[in-house]
């Protein structure tokens, strides 16, 4: 259920059909240690924010005004840096007391607004269901640590001709939602027929790249399946409403179970021992390593029972695995979170919760990379765990 924040935050993407949703990282609220000051804004898409192009050799100062949540405004700038070796935008000059760039922001999402060249409105979402609700209403993913909203416009697509092929054949041929374990199965398959030397990636990327392209194969097939359904017209509202929460639904409860497709499949090609998803003490975790006869066994070695929580995003979902697999007193969380507080860190430290996340995500995780393991050293350390 989206909170009121939320709602607004969709409401105003939709009314000015353009918005920059960004995580922010341990760089934007000065945690690690760099001369920047300033949220970052990727110079990929610098018009969607400034006039000003990004040429090597100049600063430049754009004057902008941002409304944020509370109702404070800030004369604020977006600077480019071009000279000697820096090369980024920032969004700077916010004021003293500004509540929205302190170490407990890492990992909430920035929905940054132009109403106008010179006029932005400012969101900060800093739960779980508020990141999944506002992405599923406008139809993106935010995979890496930003991406661009833009009405009557699909994310940028980068899959070369073979997938394209690919994905289009697989969509065409469907006239409804299959399961999220058939795009899954459909999204490796072309990547193994398309991506040369996939294999050879790390467990990481090869995570990332699954999870992105798997996105787009399902927006292909959404396109296709609902087109009659959103060019149609409604009986009244509530038809309305009831199509549009539909249409979320199945939007943000594919991307955790294709994480969890994904996740098995590495598993299974490293040649991990595990299980799904069973019941065991009256809970049940997403991956149990070895499995359950291992686990309800009590001659079996404590040191050798894993369980493994999958979540797309951790910042205040975490607590859920502390109750699952009792007798496994160490929990790991495998999630898709850019960047999380120290704070929140130490919280897991404390009770026992180790995090997994891909090792292209780490950045986001500047000053506590330490307490965080990635896919393949998770990996690797099962490996030696059970080598005979």
């Amino acid at each position: 259920m989206a909170s009121p924040a939320c709602e607004r935050a969709i409401e105003d993407a939709g009314k000015y059909g353009k918005a920059l949703l960004k995580f922010i990282s341990p760089n934007d609220v000065g945690r690690t240690g760099g001369h920047q000051c300033g949220y970052y804004l990727p110079k990929h898409v610098w018009q969607a924010f400034t006039p000003n192009p990004p040429e090597k050799g100049r600063n430049s100062d754009h004057p902008v005004t941002v409304l944020w949540p509370d109702g404070r405004k800030t004369s604020s700038k977006v600077k480019w840096y071009g000279q000697r070796t820096r090369s980024e935008y920032r969004l700077t000059g916010f004021g003293r007391d500004f509540p929205w760039r302190t170490p407990d922001n890492v990992g909430d999402l920035l929905v940054l607004i132009p109403k106008s060249r010179d006029e932005f409105i400012a969101h900060v979402l800093d739960t779980d269901d508020d990141i999944s609700e506002l992405q599923a209403a406008l139809g993106i993913e935010v995979l890496q640590s930003w991406q661009l909203y833009q009405e009557g416009q699909t994310a940028a697509e980068t899959e070369d001709a073979c997938l394209n092929k690919a994905f289009r054949a697989f969509a065409e041929a469907v006239e409804q939602f299959p399961e999220v374990r058939i795009f899954s199965e459909a999204t490796r398959k072309a990547i193994l027929g398309c991506v040369a030397g996939f294999k050879d990636l790390s467990a990481d990327e090869q995570l990332v790249r699954l999870i992105d392209e798997e996105y787009k194969l399902y927006k292909m097939v959404e396109r296709k399946v609902y087109q009659s359904d959103v060019t149609r017209l409604f009986r009244d509202i509530d038809e309305f409403l009831k199509t549009a929460l539909s249409i979320l639904q199945a939007r943000k409860s594919r991307a955790g179970r294709s994480l969890e497709n994904h996740v098995e499949y590495l598993l299974r090609q490293a040649g991990i021992p595990h299980q799904m998803r069973q019941v065991v003490d009256g809970t049940c975790p997403d991956i149990l390593i070895p499995g359950k006869a291992e686990y309800e066994d009590r001659s079996y070695p404590d040191a050798k029972l894993f369980m493994v929580g999958l979540k797309m995003t951790c910042k205040d979902r975490w607590r859920q695995v502390l109750k699952e697999a009792p007798r496994i007193p160490r929990k790991h969380i495998l999630t898709l979170q850019k960047g999380i507080s120290g704070r929140q860190l130490g919280e897991m430290r404390d009770a026992q919760v180790t995090l997994i996340v891909p090792e292209s995500l780490h950045r986001d995780y500047r000053d506590n990379r330490g307490e965080i393991l990635s896919v393949h050293a998770f990996i690797d350390s099962l490996r030696e765990t059970y080598a005979p």
